[in-house]
């Protein structure tokens, strides 16, 4: 057996080593980014290639475009939080200026629509093999969740705690779009990252304040 296709049988289903080891490293990529780890991008790394691998075997071309986007990204966030902590120094979180913030959001709204069509047209997205109008709105909900964990990595590279809502927004589609459609257990890891991206959205909100807070008492 090729080692890519190496898992075991749980309750009759195939389950692959890549599959559960990436999801396991992408869970722990949450937990790691709650503590500003810079283990967070190697992680995150590793936990794309292995996603990446699953998908091209299981021909899901779309996720495995998504896996190389978050292996890329992962380069850049380990490059911007090691600038971020260089001679010793804490890596310092903050809310989003507000270009940023419109940033996001615009590349949010236009990015959806220009990977929606892309994803249509190219057939990438498991979406657009189902009838109209049904698999218009899951091609438009995979290209959201697509660019949403885009502009949510990006946006954690750059220490912001905005990345934790973008991360909300994403899960507030993905939680119930894989229920719906049968994924189970990718709706239920879905439902572990909400959880945890509420957890790291509170933790690192407050150390933003309590950092300003003794800024204000040492003036």
């Amino acid at each position: 057996m090729n080692w890519a296709n190496a898992g075991f049988t749980a309750f009759g289903t195939h389950v692959l080593w890549t599959d559960l080891v990436g999801n396991i490293a992408a869970l722990a990529t949450v937990l790691l980014a709650m503590r500003k780890s810079m283990w967070t991008w190697p992680v995150q790394f590793t936990g794309a290639v292995l996603l990446f691998i699953a998908s091209v075997n299981a021909h899901i071309t779309g996720n495995a475009l998504k896996q190389a986007m978050f292996a890329g990204l992962a380069i850049y966030g380990w490059w911007a939080w090691r600038r971020g902590t260089q001679d010793g120094k804490q890596l310092a979180v903050r809310p989003a200026e507000w270009w940023e913030r419109m940033l996001l959001i615009l590349f949010m709204i236009l990015g959806t629509a220009v990977v929606g069509v892309l994803f249509y047209v190219t057939g990438l997205s498991w979406g657009a093999h189902e009838p109209l109008p049904k698999g218009a709105f899951l091609v438009a909900a995979d290209a959201y969740i697509f660019v949403g964990s885009a502009m949510a990595t990006w946006a954690q590279g750059r220490a912001l705690v905005d990345f934790w809502i973008v991360w909300v927004a994403v899960d507030l589609v993905g939680v119930p779009l894989a229920f719906s459609s049968g994924l189970v257990v990718s709706g239920a890891v879905y439902g572990v990252f909400f959880v945890l991206v509420l957890v790291g959205f509170a933790k690192w909100l407050r150390e933003y304040r309590t950092a300003g807070i003794n800024v204000a008492v040492a003036q």
